[in-house]
């Protein structure tokens, strides 16, 4: 066991220090229209010009042309009432009464949506179609938060201080992936939940975590309990952020963005261990849960962080069966990850699920574990790269080969715009061949 555990720990630190040449990556920007989302005023302080985040995940069908592919927008615009003490220039209590556990949402009738984008030469980049997402009866649905009793929640609160009531209907949407009959599973953050949506937008099913089906009892769309009842113990806003399938359709794979807060968010904030989950699509069941363990904070340079819960999965890309690319980032610092589930541990169904284990999962240092957890091998960081963009949350591979990497740009809040970056192909260089932008 210390043997494979050695291994797993070598496999991770193989490639580090390596980077791509400088001119296999181009950047793209774009003026479009459609990018924009307007201005908000808060009462007493500032006013926003806001735009789409078109960049929470992204995924290229093959049957899509080469230089198009598609993202997604989570819930819209929000920020904390903490935070946006310093966004708006007004107080908590003109923003949300002083009301505890509440979070700001400029525009709370945003729609989240699915994106078609054209990478153009000359690097900029236009959308080219937008596809709202919708319940049932084909009613734009909301990125509210949901009514919860069995998971934390946040009240949400308008740019007036006026209190918004919440919504069972509604998704943070993170992760995307495209089938081949035109439908789409998304992976999803708030409850957590992974959703299925049909080819015009509706959403056709959404699994939630074991005995929170009743909390979205509201909600005009089938919901049901098949993921494990323990995903109920996420952070908050620390849910689904990352969705990947299999080459040949018949397993999605999905993880949690951060460590549960298993038992509490104590042991969230020191935890390096989070769980990625594989999922046959025929069945609609779980067949697969593996240990991802987190690189230390430290080792994200240009974040200069050393706090442990800023390090997130924030996105997927398969390459292969039971093999993926994984997003691991903090802000400024994104590294991709090859690794393959096969050598792995296979925790589910064991005694890791049980929310009476004691030390949890997250609780319990992976050499202590009796666990093998997934291998890593690092193919690409941005840490030996300049002016590359921060927050990078979507991966697509283009038809060229090449990956096109997207940010999430806060819808503009702190103004930061939608940037692509295309990266020519996901290798090892050696550090005396890599140049410097």
């Amino acid at each position: 066991m210390k043997r494979r555990i050695a291994a797993f720990f070598a496999a991770s630190l193989l490639s580090a220090g390596t980077t791509m040449a400088a001119d296999d990556i181009t950047i793209h920007s774009s003026a479009d229209p459609m990018l924009k989302l307007g201005t908000v005023t808060f009462d007493g302080g500032r006013s926003l010009d806001l735009t789409v985040g078109i960049g929470s995940g992204a995924f290229r069908h093959p049957s899509l042309p080469a230089n198009i592919f598609q993202s997604v927008s989570d819930r819209g615009p929000n920020f904390t009432c903490k935070d946006g003490i310093k966004i708006t220039a007004t107080t908590q209590q003109q923003l949300c009464g002083g009301m505890k556990g509440a979070r700001i949402y400029p525009t709370p009738n945003y729609v989240p949506s699915i994106y078609t984008v054209e990478v153009l030469p000359g690097g900029s980049f236009r959308i080219l179609d937008v596809l709202t997402l919708k319940d049932r009866d084909g009613k734009p649905i909301t990125g509210l938060t949901n009514p919860m009793t069995k998971a934390k929640t946040e009240i949400p609160f308008d740019s007036h201080g006026r209190k918004l009531a919440q919504d069972p209907n509604a998704i943070d949407m993170e992760g995307l992936v495209r089938l081949a009959d035109g439908t789409y599973w998304v992976g999803e953050e708030n409850a957590p939940s992974i959703v299925h949506i049909d080819a015009d937008g509706r959403i056709i099913k959404r699994l939630v975590p074991k005995g929170m089906e009743g909390d979205f009892a509201g909600a005009n769309y089938t919901v049901e309990g098949k993921l494990p009842a323990l995903l109920a113990r996420r952070q908050t806003n620390r849910g689904i952020e990352s969705m990947a399938v299999s080459p040949d359709e018949k397993f999605l794979y999905f993880a949690v963005q951060s460590p549960l807060a298993n038992p509490d968010a104590k042991t969230y904030a020191a935890s390096a261990n989070t769980r990625l989950f594989k999922f046959d699509r025929a069945g609609e069941t779980l067949v697969g849960e593996f240990l991802y363990v987190f690189d230390k904070p430290e080792t994200f340079i240009k974040d200069k962080s050393k706090k442990q819960s800023d390090v997130k999965l924030s996105e997927m890309m398969a390459t292969g069966l039971d093999r993926v690319i994984v997003l691991e980032r903090i802000n400024k610092t994104t590294k991709l990850y090859e690794v393959a589930l096969d050598g792995a541990t296979n925790v589910l169904g064991t005694a890791w699920d049980a929310a009476a284990t004691t030390p949890s999962l997250e609780a319990t240092p992976v050499d202590r574990s009796k666990i093998v957890p997934l291998a890593k091998v690092l193919k690409f960081t941005t840490d030996q790269h300049k002016n590359f963009p921060d927050k990078i949350e979507g991966l697509a591979r283009l038809g060229d080969g090449s990956t096109a990497m997207i940010n999430d740009d806060y819808f503009g809040i702190e103004g930061a715009r939608t940037t692509i970056a295309v990266v020519k192909e996901l290798r090892l260089v050696s550090p005396a061949a890599a140049l410097s932008d």
